[in-house]
């Protein structure tokens, strides 16, 4: 019996064979692109699920009254091993991402910008395994630094060994040198990727409770009631703030400090403190994987429903000679499998050819054919609910036929298979017009965000990666005189933090007594200039006034509004220990991008409390922009010799325009959805519009008889097409309001939803439609009435 039915299923899509190409080309098309997306969710889900103690990590942070932080300091991490017995370790880890360092070995070298430092708890905790094993450091001086396979192979070409090996650090003329313990493999597929691991017994050693710019780790014991212990850490944490503390206002101020901890599970895509953008982003990239999915699956649903005119004699045949429902709804299940297997396997050729464009968009490396991938138990799970999601019904439906009513030859479909399938095709178009909708707003604010003013100009601003520290101004005075001397060079800075999107770090400042945190920057002379900052009021930084590089700072307008300010010009903020008196204010630039607030923030020459001034930007003519860049490289061992040789740079607007990556993704996928929705529903619709325009050929016929125009004829067959996408824009429009409006409430700078895009959407899938009807319908009109009618 199978073998029958496999040749009659077989025959029966060779001789609709139109149809079954639109069937199994939509469904293999929808499904590439679902696998695609499985196999993007697998990967961004399963960061360093490697671990062994994966479910049992957690990263302590701090809240703040204006911020929250996963930076700690390393007194903590020592208070709560000592305090907790449900902790069975606690570590700590630094990393600096903005340090370039040059690692050579002869002429061959390396340029390191992610250097882990961990202590062998944080180590243990975070798995870091060196090849040959984690070896704990001996004493509290010794550092064990390893660099990954990659740049062991590129100092030691020959190497076969892992034996220690002794390089020399920055360039060539510095005479710093150091060994490498080892080689270690990064874990790309983690949150704690780097180009090497300097591991040591502890790190931080003579740090207070005031230098936070750690990250701590703890791994407690299975079962441990983890906001129990948040609880108890918080207390702890009070506690040793407030040792020694006699201030009220300051005592005040410390029991509005908490701690919390978040999972390693969270941390790579909905990080407590941090920006959950990629979460959300890899849900709607999932929902729209789905959403393609159940498009082809009602694509096929719906071509399967119409086709059923054409099996209901077989059925009521087959009923007569004593089939049951149940062998004939097995039998049409088998023929919806064998076309669902096709689709699947056309739909890995195409997910395989598709794969490069889509590793190269999302920066990954994914792989179809290896071991462990997932889809290889995923796809016959895949495969089954298909055949059941879009086979059950148009199976039920052809095998629930009466003999005594299509042998007698009037049979037609029953309203409620008709309603079905207006309905199905109206909720294909409804998700087509909600993608439609999405691309034009992604469009705009992209649009938007690449042409607001910024309020700076990082156009000709060049960053020099470099090694040395410039917290002193006369220090880079030397440095800023030989680089203005290179023709073109307008100006030169150095400060902590360019306008990258980085966050800075977080300080607290008291005016007039109210007390609040402030992001903190700190800058030279010249650091507003070169990058083209309006001031306000007042002045910038200035070498006529020597006060300037002892306790003079500049606000932005985000900072006078939280104190509420009035005149602030000449008044004393207080910070870090020092009265820093106010002599400009600048206005708000978006130094971190489109999806963050500008911060309130002071801008200082001297601070105690601050981090290296490393970073050095010029702002050079545009068309002298290659020389000056070549005379700078030829000329920077002298202008500064801790870095030699070793020249870097990169654009500022570079630089700034990863900001818009994620979106940029999203705007990629979705046009290619929007594409894919629409051609898939064209598709459908094509075919359908087919089956309906065959179905009232003898109608057509009589009707041109009795005088119709072929205006008319197409005015008639375009008619119900017309009202069903309608129905689709005015069902889609309230969705894709909300939607929309969700994913730009994410922007603290974002264009007004517009009305455009509505309308938009509805022209373009009106236009489509009838385009694609009346392909069909023209050859109705064209045929000769007495070939359609010369049986009667």
């Amino acid at each position: 019996m199978f073998k029958l039915n496999l040749k009659i299923a077989l025959r029966n899509l060779w001789r609709n064979r139109g149809i079954t190409a639109i069937n199994v080309g939509g469904l293999a098309i929808a499904l590439a692109a679902f696998i695609l997306v499985a196999m993007y969710f697998t990967y961004e889900t399963s960061f360093d699920q490697t671990n062994p103690n994966y479910n049992n990590i957690y990263v302590v942070g701090r809240i703040e009254p204006d911020f929250k932080t996963n930076y700690t300091s390393p007194p903590l991490v020592k208070a709560i091993k000592l305090n907790f017995p449900e902790v069975e370790n606690a570590g700590i880890t630094k990393i600096n991402h903005s340090l370039e360092l040059a690692i050579k070995n002869g002429k061959n070298a390396i340029f390191t910008k992610n250097i882990l430092q961990a202590d062998y708890n944080a180590a243990k905790i975070l798995d870091i395994n060196p090849i040959g094993g984690l070896i704990q450091p001996s004493g509290d001086v010794e550092r064990l630094t390893y660099l990954n396979v990659e740049n062991v192979k590129t100092l030691f070409p020959g190497k076969k060994d892992n034996k220690p090996e002794m390089v020399s650090f920055g360039s060539s003329s510095s005479g710093i040198t150091g060994t490498i313990a080892g080689a270690i493999v990064n874990n790309e597929h983690s949150n704690f990727s780097f180009d090497g691991v300097s591991i040591g017994n502890e790190i931080g050693k003579g740090e207070n409770y005031g230098y936070n710019n750690y990250n701590t780790f703890i791994q407690v014991k299975p079962g441990t009631d983890v906001e129990n212990l948040q609880n108890k850490i918080t207390n702890l944490y009070r506690a040793e703030l407030l040792k020694g503390e006699t201030d009220v206002k300051t005592i005040e101020e410390i029991k509005g400090v908490s701690i919390f901890l978040d999972p390693l599970a969270h941390q790579h895509l909905r990080p407590k403190a941090g920006n959950d953008t990629p979460y959300k982003i890899l849900i709607a990239l999932s929902v729209l994987g789905v959403l393609i999915l159940v498009i082809a699956c009602i694509n096929f649903t719906n071509l399967s429903i119409a086709q059923a005119a054409k099996r209901a004699k077989e059925v009521g045949i087959k009923k007569v000679m004593g089939a049951y429902r149940l062998q004939l709804t097995a039998q049409f299940l088998t023929e919806i499998f064998i076309q669902c297997l096709f689709a699947t396997i056309m739909a890995l050729v195409f997910a395989e050819s598709a794969l490069p464009y889509f590793n190269n968009l999302f920066q990954i490396n994914l792989t179809i054919w290896h071991a462990n991938n997932d889809l290889f138990w995923q796809l016959p799970l895949i495969l089954c609910l298909i055949t059941l999601i879009a086979g059950t019904y148009p199976a039920l439906v052809l095998s629930g036929f009466k003999p005594a009513l299509v042998l007698k030859g009037n049979f037609s479909t029953s309203k409620q298979s008709s309603w079905l399938r207006n309905g199905l095709l109206v909720f294909q178009f409804s998700i087509a017009v909600i993608f439609i909708i999405g691309l034009f707003i992604i469009n705009a604010q992209l649009k938007y965000m690449r042409s607001e003013d910024l309020g700076f100009t990082a156009n000709q601003v060049v960053y020099i990666k470099n090694i040395s520290m410039f917290n002193k101004p006369e220090k880079f005075t030397p440095v800023r005189d030989k680089i203005l001397k290179i023709p073109g060079i307008k100006s030169a800075t150095v400060t902590t933090d360019i306008p990258d999107g980085a966050e800075g770090g977080a300080n607290g400042y008291t005016f007039e007594g109210v007390q609040s945190s402030l992001d903190f920057i700190d800058v030279d002379f010249d650091y507003f200039e070169t990058l083209d900052i309006k001031l306000k009021e007042g002045r910038f930084f200035s070498k006529s006034f020597s006060t300037d590089t002892a306790n003079s700072a500049i606000i932005n307008e985000r900072t006078v509004a939280k104190y509420g300010m009035k005149n602030p010009v000449g008044k004393t903020i207080r910070g870090c220990n020092i009265d820093y008196k106010i002599v400009g204010v600048i206005k708000d630039f978006k130094a971190q991008g489109f999806e963050s607030a500008v911060q309130p923030t002071i801008y200082a020459i001297k601070n105690p409390c601050g981090n290296y001034k490393t970073q050095i930007m010029l702002k050079i003519e545009e068309n002298k922009m290659s020389d000056a860049l070549a005379a700078l490289k030829a000329q920077w061992p002298q202008i500064n010799p801790q870095d030699g040789e070793d020249f870097r740079y990169e654009f500022l607007d570079e630089l700034y325009g990863k900001l818009f990556k994620k979106q940029e993704q999203l705007q990629s996928v979705f046009f290619a959805a929007a594409l894919l929705t629409i051609f898939i529903a064209i598709l459908g619709l094509f075919a359908f519009a087919k089956y309906i325009t065959n179905g009232r050929i003898k109608e057509i016929a009589v009707r041109k008889i009795l005088g119709a125009s072929d205006v008319q004829i197409f005015k008639l067959i375009n008619s119900s097409f017309f009202i069903m996408v309608l129905a689709a824009n005015v069902i889609s429009w309230p969705v894709a309001y909300i939607l929309t409006k969700k994913w730009l409430e994410t922007f603290a700078y974002r264009i007004d939803l517009p009305v455009l895009p509505f309308v938009s959407s509805a022209i373009i899938t009106i236009l489509l439609t009838v385009i694609t009807v009346s392909i069909q319908a023209k050859k109705a009109v064209r045929a000769n009435p007495v070939d359609a009618l010369k049986y009667e």
